[in-house]
C-alpha cells in the first residue's frame, strides 16, 4: 500500500514519472522502474492525494502473490480555485517471496475501458443504490456495459437484505485465478468480490460469523454457482458451490455462468 500512495501522491509541481521513481526510491528497498507500469495512477496534474480503500489477496501462494489495491485518488491543476477532480483505480500487486520483506515485482492497473452510451436496466438501478459501494474501477466497469446483468442482479438482491462494499467487479483482477491457467470469471464481467457487509470488515475477527456466512449463502440463492469466502459452508446446489482458501479469508467471492 505505501508504494501506491507513494506513486498516487504527489505536491504542487511533483507529476511525471521521474518524480514518482524519488519517491519510490525513498521508500527503499523498491525498483523505481515500476513507476513505469504505474498507468492511470500517474497522470499530468499538478497535484494529487490517493487513499487506499481496501487492499485484499487477488491470490497468494508460498513464493508469489496478488494484491489487489482498491483506491480513491483527488487530483487538481495548479492555482485552480475549484474542487479536486475525484478518480481512482485497483491496482493487482504482484510480489515474489523474499527476505526480510516480500518484493513488489509487477504492477497491473485496471484498464475498465470507456462508459458505455446506454446500459442495462439492471446497470442503471445498481449505479443508482445507495445500498452498493462501488470503488472507482468498478464504478467504471459497470458503467462501460461489460458487466453480465446476472451479476448486476444478484448485487440488487443482496442490496434488499445487506449493504455491501464491493472491492473488484472486472478490472484490476487477475486474468486467470492465481497460480492456475483456468480464466477467472471476473474480467469475463461475471464476478464480483465484496470486503465489507453492512459497514463490516469481512477480514475483522470482530465481524459476527454469522453476518458473512449468511452473506454467502444469499450471494448462492442469487445465482452465484462458486461463492467463496473466509470459512468452507455446507450445503449447496453443488459440491463445490461454497469454497474457501488463504485467498478468500478477506473478502467474500460470487461468480456466475453467464
Amino acid at each position: 500500500m505505501q508504494l501506491i500512495e507513494a506513486l498516487g501522491s504527489w505536491p504542487p509541481g511533483g507529476s511525471g514519472v521521474a518524480a514518482a521513481q524519488g519517491r519510490i526510491t525513498a521508500l527503499g528497498g523498491v525498483d523505481p522502474a515500476l513507476a513505469g507500469q504505474a498507468g492511470p495512477l500517474l497522470s499530468s496534474a499538478d497535484r494529487a492525494a490517493l487513499q487506499v480503500i481496501d487492499a485484499q489477496y487477488g491470490g497468494i501462494l508460498a513464493d508469489s502473490a496478488s494484491v489487489l489495491v482498491v483506491c480513491d485518488q483527488w487530483t487538481g491543476a495548479a492555482g485552480s480555485p475549484g474542487a479536486p477532480v475525484q478518480g481512482g483505480t485497483t491496482v493487482d500487486v504482484r510480489l515474489s517471496a523474499a527476505t526480510p520483506r516480500w518484493t513488489v515485482t509487477a504492477l497491473h492497473p485496471a484498464a475498465p475501458g470507456p462508459a458505455a452510451a446506454t446500459v442495462s436496466a439492471a446497470a442503471t438501478q445498481v449505479l443508482a443504490s445507495s445500498r452498493i459501494e462501488l470503488p472507482p474501477a468498478a464504478l467504471a466497469d459497470v458503467r462501460s456495459g461489460a458487466v453480465h446483468d446476472s451479476v448486476l442482479e444478484a448485487m440488487l438482491t443482496l442490496a434488499r437484505t445487506y449493504t455491501l462494499s464491493v472491492s473488484v467487479v472486472r478490472s484490476g483482477h487477475p486474468l486467470d485465478v492465481f497460480g492456475t491457467d483456468r480464466p477467472s470469471d471476473h474480467p469475463l464481467g461475471r464476478a464480483f468480490d465484496v470486503w465489507r457487509i453492512n459497514g463490516l470488515a469481512v477480514v475483522d475477527p470482530n465481524t459476527p460469523h454469522d453476518l458473512v456466512d449468511g452473506f454467502m449463502r444469499a450471494a448462492a440463492a442469487a445465482g452465484s454457482y462458486n461463492v467463496g469466502g473466509p470459512r468452507q459452508l455446507s450445503g449447496g446446489a453443488t459440491p463445490n458451490q461454497f469454497f474457501t482458501d488463504d485467498t478468500h479469508h478477506d473478502h467474500v467471492h460470487a461468480g456466475f455462468t453467464s
